[in-house]
């Protein structure tokens, strides 16, 4: 199996490289930031500028993106839609397994055990939302042999978005979060979305799958393992939802009226991120891609533990 990884320096694209190196597949790793990829052929691409000469692939795990909810819109865009468009233009035979995000779904409602069927939606809180939903349909209206998967908070070792986030909104030992912690989620180890990466690119099936693990868990829940895991002793401090909101929403319109793309750091994206549930139905992926997940777990040093 011939197989070219985007973003393959990343938290996401580097966990896929390491995987298909595993299993015996030649891999091609692309990234802007030069690296050494251990076992695979790695070449410098920056997806806003020309490719370098590709090989012939069967298939593409497209991991590049900008993942951020503060980002300059423009910028965004750019990575996000015309990068993916750039990826379909320079591998157009092989087949594309295109990593998307949960944050297509309903950022106004809860998602509750949601099907896939239910995203692209008319409206989002930022760039990254709408971004990954154009591409999506770039992505589908493109080519046939096209697979899409959704992972939601993906974590594990080398997080480089999810941990580092909750680090910077700790203060004297208290991590202010909106809700209550009772909303449930669905949570996506880096390792099952790798897994997930792989089945796609090898078999048949084409489409829109969610990936997660296996179970679901509260939002306190997964704070306590995240903090836990990263051996950092915080305490959960939970804001009512009704008031953060309306402050968060009147920053973001200060912020927009300034031009100044600075991170809020408690915006109405991460409220409905962590104030709403959050869960996805991965029964496609399952029964149609084989996928076979495993329960939320987080690190402790030399011992692992299983989410509450």
């Amino acid at each position: 199996m011939r197989l070219a990884v985007t973003g393959a320096t990343g938290f996401v694209g580097g966990e896929v490289c390491r995987a298909a190196v595993a299993a015996g597949w030649e891999v091609h790793a692309f990234s802007r930031r030069p690296a050494t990829v251990p076992g695979a052929t790695y070449q410098s691409w920056d997806l806003n500028g020309t490719p370098p000469a590709l090989s012939d692939v069967d298939a593409v795990v497209h991991c590049a993106a900008a993942a951020t909810d503060a980002g300059r819109p423009s910028e965004v865009w750019a990575a996000n839609v015309a990068g993916t468009r750039r990826v379909l233009d320079a591998f157009p035979h092989a087949r594309i397994v295109h990593v998307s995000s949960a944050s297509v779904y309903d950022p106004f409602r809860p998602a509750v055990r949601a099907t896939e069927a239910e995203a692209p939606v008319p409206r989002y809180l930022n760039a990254y939302g709408a971004s990954k939903a154009a591409a999506e349909r770039i992505v589908l209206a493109a080519r046939r042999d096209t697979v899409i998967l959704r992972p939601h908070a993906v974590y594990g070792p080398g997080d480089t978005t999810l941990v580092p986030r909750l680090l910077e909104n700790i203060r004297a030992g208290r991590l202010l979060v909106p809700g209550d912690g009772r909303a449930l989620l669905s949570m996506t180890a880096v390792g099952n979305l790798a897994q997930a990466c792989l089945l796609a690119a090898r078999s048949t099936p084409t489409g829109v799958f969610n990936i997660a693990d296996s179970d679901t868990l509260s939002i306190d829940q997964a704070l306590r393992g995240l903090l836990a895991a990263a051996d950092v002793d915080a305490t959960p401090v939970y804001l009512p939802t009704r008031l953060v909101w309306p402050l968060a929403a009147g920053l973001e319109a200060v912020q927009r009226f300034s031009g100044r793309p600075r991170r809020i750091r408690l915006n109405r994206y991460v409220i409905s991120q962590l104030a709403m549930e959050r869960t996805l139905d991965i029964g496609a992926a399952v029964d149609r891609l084989g996928y076979a997940p495993t329960p939320t777990m987080f690190t402790y040093g030399e011992r692992t533990r299983q989410s509450p």
